[in-house]
């Protein structure tokens, strides 16, 4: 039951076929406690290793979230970053793009929000809808008010994973490492979950007519994906496909892999100097005397 990320990372230059790619594995835990046990164990190192990206202040740390309706990633993000200091770390999700951020490139929102030095950003779909739904639905470029003479239709896919390509090594370069999971889960579970939130008043809320409509695109949805994937994981900036079946085997795969990322990491605590030290000596005895 041991979790190795490189199991469910992309590789560059090789061609995502999710038919391939399994929905569903053998449980990583034996029992719930046991489960709770292995997560919290993954959790407290990040919050050790989110201290040490906060206090050496060069590094910061993207994790992107994508996936269809009801896979999880709300509860991923809720449990898999339980321990982590609020004031560390950002979340933003991403819906429909308003009059402000249609005025501007499908990469200006997401700018805006990336993290700063020290700090984790979490995005809850991403600028990779523009690559998606987009896709699935080619009318939304009618909306993006694009110039004809730079909407090439035919290559703008392309394009798209260009600039997302360029995006990623750059955040690379001055210092942001970039983790993107999507979550795969297979159409039966999706059904499964969607037919609970109808008999379960209490997640009547999270249900609409749209998820019912956009199953039907499911098939388009996955080659999206996949080419997707093919085209913009990198050993920068890796993809990671996470069987999503089961709720708990993702958390425990994601939480793993976020903690690695952050072991590749060249992190240190900023190193005092001997005047410095002798500074602590002294305010120590000061404080100390203060207390008498």
């Amino acid at each position: 039951m041991k979790i190795n990320p490189a199991d469910f990372q992309a590789k560059q230059g090789e061609a995502c076929d999710l038919h391939q790619r399994p929905t569903d594995i053998s449980p990583l835990y034996t029992s719930k406690a046991h489960y709770k046990k292995k997560l919290k164990k993954q959790i407290d190192k990040m919050s050790d290793l989110q201290r040490k990206l906060y206090a050496s202040n060069e590094h910061s740390v993207l994790i992107i979230f994508q996936a269809m309706d009801a896979a999880g990633k709300d509860s991923s993000i809720r449990h898999v970053m339980s321990g982590i200091n609020p004031q560390g770390c950002q979340v933003h999700s991403f819906k429909h793009p308003t009059e402000t951020e249609l005025d501007h490139d499908f990469l200006w929102r997401a700018n805006q929000v990336l993290p700063e030095r020290g700090r984790i950003g979490i995005f809850n779909r991403s600028y990779y809808e523009e690559v998606l739904i987009a896709r699935v639905h080619p009318e939304i470029l009618d909306s993006q008010r694009i110039p004809d003479e730079a909407l090439h239709k035919e290559h703008i896919w392309r394009e798209r994973f260009r600039s997302i390509n360029d995006l990623e090594q750059h955040l690379t370069r001055n210092g942001t490492r970039v983790i993107k999971f999507f979550l795969h889960l297979s159409k039966e579970e999706q059904c499964e979950r969607f037919l609970a939130r109808i008999d379960n008043p209490d997640k009547n809320w999270k249900f609409s007519d749209a998820d019912i409509q956009e199953r039907a695109f499911w098939p388009q949805y996955m080659q999206a994906y996949e080419d997707c994937i093919s085209s913009t994981t990198s050993d920068e900036a890796p993809w990671y496909v996470i069987p999503a079946d089961d709720k708990r085997n993702a958390r425990l795969i994601i939480a793993k892999t976020i903690v690695e990322t952050f072991e590749s990491l060249d992190m240190l605590y900023p190193e005092v100097d001997e005047q410095r030290k002798l500074e602590l000596q002294r305010l120590r005895t000061l404080l100390v005397d203060q207390s008498k």
